[in-house]
């Protein structure tokens, strides 16, 4: 089959969970005989068509500014996916398909994968971003042929709120090349087991003033590694750090990708994720992945990962994530515990080959009407 997607920002690129998702995503269905094309965000280095591994990447025109990135390149890539010569248009994200009208003017087939309830986060609130936001969704529901979400949770959303069936297929993981702590040591001065990882995009739906909060008041030598960029939200990490100066242990990386990353999901003592809002987070998955120990929040998409293979918490309760924080890193035995046998757990559960299949079945099936004319 010829395939479009577009909504992720670039790749190859770890720049948030959509883009790797669409990068495992193409490179597999190019291996199965496919033909991919993903249209980039454009930036210089981007100015151009070429081939990444099989997949085809062209580069749309893209309005650098705040709040227009997203919405100029999804617009040009809708126009692009609608009159070329494509058999399934893949939408990426609730933003994007604001767009999907278009591509279904000219009676292509299209899939939309719902990462996440975008417009509840916080940087959209009250803004143009969350109208068009819901408007995407509004318009996935409206013009999609299928909708794919990555949770049960977000399966029962839709079917409540617009009565409308989608398939649950969620994002993978690959097995992880485990690494020694010698740029991490280097770096930071932090050795295997001797800090708790928190790994993500600085913005406050996923709970990092409250983990902050939560541990200054925990009594361990270990540090505290805030790993991750911002996400338009220059003015929360500046209150996040603020906040943090307080406490040396705290230490803020920045984005990190590669042998760095790896290093950091090798050697953490515990990996906490306190968010109040997910879709599905490849950071959690990678996590455990790894073999770490995870404390998460309540929430359903987190719980629904980790099963009974973690440690949970109430969501936004500042005293219950201090109580968890000081009883694992005083209980050494109990992180142990929860470390034994995850590895495998998450890894059999979350084969990127096997959400590949699923994926093209869906294909295969949005198709079939269109075979049969």
């Amino acid at each position: 089959m010829k395939i479009a997607m577009f909504g992720h920002k670039r790749i190859p690129s770890r720049e948030g969970g959509v883009e790797i998702v669409v990068e495992e995503l193409a490179l597999r269905l190019v291996e199965l005989g496919n033909q991919v094309v993903c249209y980039n965000r454009r930036r210089k280095q981007y100015d151009r068509e070429y081939d990444f591994n099989g997949i085809k990447i062209k580069s749309v025109p893209t309005l650098d500014r705040k709040g227009l990135a997203a919405v100029s390149s999804s617009f040009f890539a809708a126009i692009l996916s609608a009159i070329g010569d494509y058999d399934i248009v893949h939408i990426h994200a609730e933003g994007p398909a604001f767009f999907a009208w278009i591509p279904k003017l000219f009676n292509k087939k299209i899939i939309v994968t719902i990462h996440g309830l975008d417009w509840q986060r916080e940087k959209w609130r009250g803004r143009f971003g969350s109208w068009f936001i819901q408007k995407g969704e509004v318009n996935a529901v409206k013009y999609a042929d299928e909708i794919i979400v990555l949770s049960e949770n977000m399966k029962e959303y839709f079917k409540k709120k617009y009565n409308r069936n989608t398939h649950f297929i969620p994002n993978g993981v690959n097995l992880p090349e485990v690494r020694k702590a010698d740029q991490i040591e280097q770096l930071y001065s932090i050795k295997k087991d001797g800090y708790i990882l928190f790994l993500g995009r600085l913005v406050p739906e996923k709970g990092i003033s409250y983990l902050i909060d939560s541990f200054l008041e925990v009594n361990t030598n270990m540090k505290l590694v805030i790993a991750g960029g911002s996400s338009d939200t220059p003015e929360y990490e500046r209150e996040i750090k603020n906040k943090a100066k307080k406490d040396s242990r705290i230490i803020f990386t920045g984005f990190v990708q590669g042998s760095l990353l790896e290093e950091l999901y090798s050697n953490a003592y515990l990996y906490v994720l306190p968010s109040d809002l997910e879709g599905m987070p490849l950071s959690l998955l990678e996590a455990m992945s790894y073999g770490n120990c995870c404390l998460v929040s309540d929430i359903k998409e987190l719980t629904e990962v980790v099963e009974d293979k973690g440690v949970i918490f109430s969501k936004g309760d500042i005293t219950a994530l201090t109580n968890k924080l000081q009883n694992l890193c005083d209980h050494p035995e109990v992180v142990k515990k929860y470390k034994k046998d995850v590895e495998n757990f998450i890894c059999e559960k979350y084969n990127w080959n096997s959400i590949t299949n699923k994926t093209l079945e869906l294909y295969e099936q949005t198709r079939k009407p269109a075979l049969k004319n």
